[in-house]
């Protein structure tokens, strides 16, 4: 890849996707750095993110920084080749998150949530994911290459035993979604929403709904 100047900016080919440095072309080093200097500018940036980042292609790792790999007990000969299906906390996760997705990256490109994801020892986690799609051909492969960033949430946000539709609900409450609203998206009734969500309140020891959101969102009360 060459390096494309505009205005104000000037990328460098990145070693890893999404980075690249910037300088003010009014103001010129003093001392450019060469290409490979460049290079290794973005390499270190994606080896020494405080994220876990990692490159997708149709849903499985083709390269991940260390930070992913703690984040999920996995070295980075783990990672290689490695499915997404495989970090997430159930197979139906997969499904519903990724059909999502798919809507998302193939409108806008990009996605972000906060879910519940598996370490390799088969602990669960909550887990801040966004992702960027890293190719133009997104409308018709969403999947094809993508860059996600993942945050442990777990030291804010403990995790509580969920069955697969109280986490769903957790997260669309988390969301700001109103019980009708989540009803429509889950295909639920109002009534069973609510029973859900009381539930959510008692597991979590909160007396009301702003509280249990706060809980939810590791904001503090």
């Amino acid at each position: 890849m060459s390096i494309k100047s505009r205005q104000s900016e000037s990328r460098s080919p990145a070693t890893a996707p999404g980075f690249f440095v910037t300088h003010n072309k009014t103001s010129p080093l003093r001392n450019p750095v060469p290409k490979t200097g460049l290079m290794d500018q973005n390499t270190l940036a994606f080896e020494h993110a405080p994220v876990g980042l990692i490159l997708l292609e149709n849903r499985v790792i083709r390269r991940a920084n260390p930070r992913f790999g703690e984040m999920f007990g996995l070295t980075p000969s783990d990672c290689e080749g490695l499915p997404i299906a495989e970090i997430y906390a159930s197979e139906e996760d997969f499904q519903t998150i990724g059909a999502k997705v798919y809507t998302a990256i193939r409108e806008t490109g990009r996605y972000s949530d906060e879910r519940v994801m598996k370490r390799a020892d088969g602990s669960l986690f909550w887990c801040r994911v966004r992702g960027q799609a890293a190719t133009t051909d997104t409308p018709e492969n969403p999947f094809s290459t993508s860059v996600w960033s993942f945050a442990d949430l777990s030291e804010d946000r403990p995790i509580v035993s969920l069955t697969q539709r109280e986490r769903e609900v957790a997260i669309l409450t988390c969301r700001g979604l109103t019980s009708k609203e989540i009803g429509l998206e889950l295909e639920l009734s109002y009534r069973t929403v609510e029973e859900y969500r009381a539930r959510l309140l008692r597991k979590f020891g909160a007396r009301k709904l702003a509280e249990l959101v706060a809980k939810l969102s590791g904001m503090p009360l």
